[in-house]
């Protein structure tokens, strides 16, 4: 009886030890398992974001080959005045001198200063970008705003050109130059590769772009990376002794540097969606470029009038956002509230202007072109930029808490139109 007592024990031992064995094995192999899954887990992840990296960055290098040969540097050159130094500086705080020079007039004569001489020089430089395939280049108005200069356009293969200026946007800060032979350099004219556009009503805030230039007039085809930080800004530029206020702007935090000006901001498929203009003194990543559509109709006019004909509704304004509202107290928190300062000759209603005549008062809020909203996202020179002079707009206007309805003729912008108007 006691020897089948020992037996019972031992196996209930033995199935106790194989139990633990079995379970052992079993948990061993399911957090093997799970180790492995983690591992996968961590590999596919790792795998997909190298994957997506690569990718962007081979769209980013595909965008950057497509565009470069399109890419030109703009430079500018005149005769610069030099100064030649007197000698015997120490003695020029007496030239004027009456006591100094009666008394010892004989013996120190001043010295005659020499007329000065003129030298050739490189003054500036700006980018530009070809349109067409006989030489046609987008650039800034303020980058070919000195009519005293002369202008060489250099070929992203080095080939230097001469430059035709074609006409000057009134509205918006771009020009239309043409490539054209330069004696001195012997580069022959050829068919040269026009940038594809983009469409810029299209872009988020976030997507990923890239901008082209000459950077600080020095460096040629240098390419920055950023991202759409903000769309249909307005801002107050100068540049080229000029200053303009300049609306639906794109934002980048893409360096736009000195020497960027009238460069390409391009996205990932290497389309043209901007025309680089500004950037924000004192500031780091903050440009702003001019969104393509906006030249789409410059370039159209150009090749079918000779030169640039732009509708002019003839105001000027501010557009309208919920905190601008508040800050001004307005109950309407959208539209183009039309602002001036009828002393300084800017009028918020340009007389004798299609506003004018269409009975607009400084004041007035334009709440909808043809039945579209007007907001930072579609701002009243979007809602007009395809139009022609003689045609006919539909304005929604708030004034003082009313709302009302007009019907206003544009006319056209004329070159001598200050250039903050629309």
């Amino acid at each position: 009886m006691q020897s089948l007592s020992k037996k019972f024990t031992a196996l209930i031992i033995l199935i106790i030890l194989a139990s633990g064995f079995l379970g052992g094995a079993v948990t061993s192999k399911y957090l093997f398992n799970k180790m492995i899954e983690q591992q996968a887990g961590r590999m596919i992840v790792k795998n997909i974001t190298e994957e997506k990296t690569y990718v962007e960055e081979s769209d980013a290098i595909s965008a950057i080959k497509k565009v470069s040969p399109s890419v030109v540097s703009i430079v500018l050159t005149k005769d610069v005045k030099i100064y030649k130094s007197m000698p015997f500086p120490f003695f020029s705080p007496f030239d004027n001198d009456p006591f100094f020079n009666e008394f010892f007039g004989q013996q120190f004569e001043p010295v005659q200063k020499e007329k000065p001489e003129t030298r050739r020089q490189k003054v500036g430089g700006g980018t530009g970008f070809i349109v067409t395939a006989d030489g046609m280049v987008i650039t800034n108005k303020h980058v070919v705003a000195d009519e005293n200069a002369e202008y060489t356009i250099i070929t992203n293969d080095g080939s230097e050109y001469g430059a035709k200026i074609i006409d000057k946007d009134s509205l918006n800060d771009l020009a239309v130059i043409k490539i054209i032979p330069k004696k001195e350099s012997g580069a022959k004219l050829k068919t040269f590769p026009a940038l594809e556009f983009g469409d810029s009503d299209s872009i988020q805030i976030g997507q990923s772009v890239l901008a082209i230039g000459y950077a600080l007039g020095e460096y040629q085809n240098t390419v920055t990376k950023g991202i759409i930080s903000a769309k249909g800004r307005e801002i107050t530029a100068g540049g080229g002794g000029e200053v303009s206020t300049l609306s639906g702007l794109i934002q980048t935090d893409a360096a736009i540097n000195s020497g960027n000006s009238g460069g390409p901001l391009i996205n990932l498929k290497g389309q043209v969606i901007g025309v680089n203009v500004a950037m924000a003194a004192g500031a780091q990543g903050i440009g702003f470029a001019i969104p393509i559509n906006d030249v789409k109709p410059v370039l159209e006019s150009i090749q079918k009038n000779g030169k640039i004909i732009r509708p002019m509704l003839g105001v000027r304004y501010l557009m309208l956002t919920p905190e601008k509202a508040d800050e001004l107290k307005i109950k309407i928190n959208h539209g183009a509230l039309l602002v001036g300062d009828d002393e300084q000759g800017k009028f918020a209603v340009i007389p004798g202007s299609a506003a004018d005549k269409g009975g607009l008062k400084k004041g007035d809020v334009i709440l909808e072109v043809d039945g579209k909203k007007i907001d930072t996202d579609y701002t009243l020179q979007q809602s007009i930029r395809n139009k022609k002079p003689g045609d006919i707009v539909k304005l929604k206007i708030w004034r003082s808490g009313d709302t009302f309805e007009k019907e206003v003729k544009l006319d056209e912008l004329k070159n001598n139109d200050n250039n903050d108007e629309e």
